[in-house]
């Protein structure tokens, strides 16, 4: 059981607290919900945990730290709270989920297109081009193996892409 003194020291804790960070906990939870009401129902629930986490006899080393940990706590259940809809009841409804393909196919055909395009480059964009773009090295990776500057890797990149673009426009 917690003695007046106790108490009264707690209180004199959250309080400080409150003054010292209420509007930057506002802020926050108004940045992440989108919505006044929400964000100060949410700030005032993270001050009445704390409340009740002192009064239990619990004891937080950093308060700030304290509060946005609960705050962001709340934050999250509130997401969760806000997804009820699901799949099956919108089948219900008739929603008809559809899949378009068309912009993933024009992609493929498009980087089979750029991949074809790079073999016409010159040998020195050509490998660095290759590098880059068909197997996924950085830049810093291309110059290790090749052995040149990181510096040069990219400008070689650059002019390479320059040039696929051009051939891209012609096809």
């Amino acid at each position: 059981m917690m003695t007046p003194k106790q108490k009264k020291q707690r209180q004199e804790v959250l309080t400080t607290a409150h003054h010292d960070h209420e509007k930057g906990l506002n802020f926050f939870a108004f940045f992440k919900t989108h919505d006044r009401e929400t964000s100060q129902d949410l700030v005032q629930n993270t001050f009445m945990k704390t409340w009740s986490y002192l009064v239990k006899g619990g004891k937080i080393d950093i308060m700030k730290a304290f509060l946005y940990h609960v705050l962001n706590d709340l934050i999250v259940d509130e997401y969760r709270k806000r997804k009820t809809t699901s799949l099956d009841l919108l089948l219900e409804k008739g929603f008809e989920p559809s899949i378009n393909h068309s912009e993933r196919i024009l992609n493929i055909f498009d980087g089979k297109t750029a991949l074809l395009l790079i073999q016409r480059l010159p040998e020195t964009y050509k490998k660095v081009m290759r590098m880059k773009y068909v197997q996924g090295l950085s830049l810093k990776e291309i110059s290790l193996i090749t052995g040149q500057t990181k510096n040069s890797v990219a400008v070689q990149t650059h002019r390479g892409l320059g040039k696929l673009k051009l051939l891209y426009g012609q096809t």
